[in-house]
């Protein structure tokens, strides 16, 4: 099989870069705002706002207590040990618009994405033109579009380095390629701190290894007597040995990442282990495989019912119909090469289909890009090495008759669009006819480029059929224009609200946004207030005012925030030393007719007050006062110093008692009285509590918090790095040889003529 040159290579990788830049334009064109929705509007660009803030201060934010359930930033999507996602993070508080700055990150990664498509087409023999075709569909591709790319980021990072990890893994198996490439890469997948990309590297890493055992036949050979056979059987399978210590050093580095997770599961609400098959965003097969007709419209039970409004089990309008024009006979040859691509792509589609849970992991929807990926490469590595016009219209009326099963199929789920899905049908038939048209008159660069082209109206067909999106928010874009608007609000501030009850009509910063806070908007106005976005949140707390992940609550939360909790007799208001309680009139219409609680003052915000009422206390600020120290039995305690993950207390009790902190009780603290360690208790299983014995006076008490786990992370980080310099080193070595042995064979026409009397 001749290698492509690298110019070609070259060419057409800039051609892949060229298509995702269009694809984004054509989405934009569509819907300005399609790459910030949901999620991405919600969660990640008001913690990249605050987590720059606080590396521009010096900080490295692990831990915010003033956030409470949201405020760990060892346990959510903060990506803290990956340095793209702390760049990203730096630069983040220098935009205004969050919208333009997350679409810009969004295409960075896309093109990233992209060419790693690429380069795995390519390192499985793709030729160049249809490699770059893969690469371009694959952000394209139905489910990476409307979830990955327009949402869910950690999934986007974690996937575009994956990709580049699966095209390193086989060159570094097959001898083209050394192991920082694929340390590199898994690294930084992992490190994006979502565990949905961590175990499809896994997975990705067992198809390539078996792939590989397929495609070069390893098995002993001989008798297994004989020391020669052994030695065989060991060189061949040393590359698959190779891989699997650069995949352990790599997992090694990047265990501090889960570290924190996973031994803090037990007080979140991912601590289960169970198994569960609830058919939520499960995808059955056929819809899996109904890849190919814009139009489609799958039917599987989700957030909006049973047949879903965005298309997300598309992939490229190409893909299925190209199946005919394979010459399967010729293709076979290449079953082995290709084995490990297949073998991922299987099991991508079996996990799909479920369970619906698997301890924390759940949605298996989130599967579709893996798939996708798999099938690009698979067929358009296909197309490019074995692809054949013979029989010409014996294939296209095969190409025909898949499309017909794509309509069926289409129409099945969502019959009430059967004119879109007709429209769909005929628009595959029309391009399909222009490429072979192209292929045979102009050649397979000229084919390829319609097959990349065609991509972008239907891309922005797609996006503008969804709108008005389901997903958004509809969050202010302009950080500068909301914080005007909203009121300055100093110290700690705990909202009591409901999401579900603002109306479409208040979404915007002329209505709800200019009062309200979900998610990690807060973080985006550079206010400090409790609720934040959490997918693992504290189990414990939550339950305390049943709070929910975008930090909604219900209408019970108010009695309980100032209900006194039974051991220290003070109410949760005070032992989280709040400052202010903001109340949504929809969840709590007639609480200002109520006396304002003890201690605490009615205040009036002119403009605001269409949707909120507020309570500040009447003394002023005490989140400001002694520390962090919210409550004191048979103690007295005055604050030293305070950092996020230290307090330091000056403690005296004659008869012995507690301290108590206003810090969530997450695993990882520590507490010394005078040097020596004493324990931790909790109080209400949420806050942090110290026993100070009888007969202390003037001891220091230092309260800290360290991410658990952090020195083993650190002792394995350190190993991964060490024996990803002992590969390195055999790698070099090797090469050298290599070398060696190629410079002391003889060349030119003697060696011809030596090969020809070997074979």
């Amino acid at each position: 099989m001749e290698s492509p040159s690298r110019r070609d290579v070259f060419r057409w990788g800039a051609v892949t870069v060229v298509g995702v830049i269009l694809g984004y334009a054509a989405v934009l064109l569509a819907n300005a705002r399609h790459f910030y929705t949901d999620d991405t509007e919600s969660q990640y660009t008001g913690l990249w706002v605050g987590l720059g803030r606080a590396l521009r201060a010096g900080e490295f934010p692990v831990l915010w207590p003033e956030q409470w359930m949201s405020g760990n930033n060892t346990m959510d999507d903060a990506g803290l040990f990956n340095p793209p996602q702390l760049l990203i993070d730096l630069i983040a508080p220098s935009f205004d618009n969050m919208a333009v700055y997350a679409t810009l990150v969004k295409l960075v990664f896309s093109i990233i994405a992209a060419l790693g498509v690429y380069r795995i087409c390519l390192a499985y023999g793709g030729r160049p033109a249809w490699s770059a075709v893969a690469g371009v569909a694959f952000p394209l591709s139905g489910f990476f579009l409307f979830f990955d790319e327009a949402s869910w980021m950690t999934a986007l990072t974690g996937t575009a380095w994956l990709v580049h990890a699966w095209a390193s893994s086989v060159r570094y198996v097959r001898g083209t390629g050394g192991p920082i490439p694929v340390f590199v890469f898994l690294y930084l997948t992992i490190s994006t701190q979502y565990i949905f990309p961590a175990l499809e590297a896994a997975l990705m890493l067992v198809a390539v290894a078996v792939g590989e055992m397929i495609s070069s036949g390893r098995a002993p050979g001989g008798s297994w007597k004989s020391w020669a056979s052994w030695r065989f059987w060991l060189l061949s399978w040393a590359p698959i040995g190779r891989l699997a210590a650069v995949a352990l050093c790599a997992g090694l580095a990047g265990l501090l990442t889960f570290l924190p997770s996973m031994l803090s599961a037990k007080v979140t609400w991912r601590g289960t282990a169970q198994i569960n098959n609830d058919q939520f965003l499960t995808i059955p097969w056929s819809e899996s495989l109904n890849a190919s007709l814009p139009s489609t419209l799958p039917a599987f039970t989700s957030w909006w019912g049973y047949v879903q409004p965005l298309p997300v089990t598309y992939i490229a309008w190409f893909l299925i119909p190209a199946l005919a024009f394979i010459d399967w006979d010729r293709a076979r040859s290449a079953w082995k090469e290709l084995s490990s691509v297949a073998l991922f792509a299987i099991i991508m589609l079996m996990w799909s289909a479920g369970p619906g849970s698997i301890g924390p992991l759940r949605w298996p929807v989130r599967l579709l890009p893996m798939l996708a990926i798999a099938l690009l490469v698979l067929v358009c590595v296909l197309l490019g090495r074995f692809g054949s016009f013979r029989n010409w219209r014996a294939r296209g009326i095969a190409s025909l008759v898949l499309i017909l099963a794509l309509w069926v199929r289409s129409f099945s789920a969502d019959p009430h669009n059967w004119i879109r899905h007709v429209l769909a049908a005929g628009l595959v038939i029309a391009v399909g006819a222009g490429v072979l048209w192209l292929m045979n008159r102009k050649g397979v660069a000229a084919a390829c480029a319609l097959v990349i082209a065609a991509m972008f109206p239907i891309a922005f067909w797609q996006v503008e059929a969804a709108q008005p999106t389901p997903m958004s928010y509809n969050m202010p874009t302009n950080r500068s224009e909301a914080m005007r608007a909203f009121p300055d609000f100093p110290g700690t501030t705990i909202q009591l609200a409901d999401r579900g009850l603002v109306q479409p009509g208040d979404k915007s910063l002329e209505g709800a946004y200019s009062a309200l806070v979900f998610g990690n908007y807060a973080k985006s106005l550079e206010l400090d207030y409790v609720n934040g976005y959490t997918p693992t949140g504290h189990f414990y707390f939550g339950e305390l005012l049943c709070m929910r992940w975008d930090s909604s609550v219900c209408p019970d939360a108010y009695k309980r925030l100032f209900t006194p909790e039974a051991s220290t007799g003070r109410p949760l208001v005070d032992l989280m030393k709040l400052d202010r309680v903001v109340l949504q009139r929809a969840l709590f219409p007639d609480v200002r007719n109520q006396a304002a609680p003890e201690g605490w003052t009615w205040v009036d915000l002119p403009g605001q007050d269409r949707f909120i009422w507020v309570l500040e206390r009447e003394n002023g600020l005490t989140s400001t006062v002694n520390g962090r120290v919210s409550a004191e039995k048979n103690v007295t305690a005055t604050s030293l110093s305070e950092t996020d993950t230290t307090s330091r207390v000056r403690v005296s009790s004659a008869s012995g008692g507690q301290v108590v902190f206003a810090r969530l009780g997450w695993p990882g603290y520590r507490a010394t009285l005078n040097g020596q360690p004493v324990p931790i208790k909790t109080v209400a299983k949420s806050f942090v509590a110290v026993d100070v014995p009888a007969g202390t006076q003037n001891a220091e008490l230092v309260l800290t918090w360290r991410p658990p786990g952090w020195k083993i992370g650190i002792a394995t980080a350190a190993t991964g790095l060490a024996g990803l310099a002992v590969l390195q080193w055999l790698y070099i070595r090797s090469r050298r040889r290599a070398g060696e042995t190629a410079a002391d064979e003889p060349s030119g026409e003697p060696e011809r003529e030596l090969a020809g009397s070997v074979s």
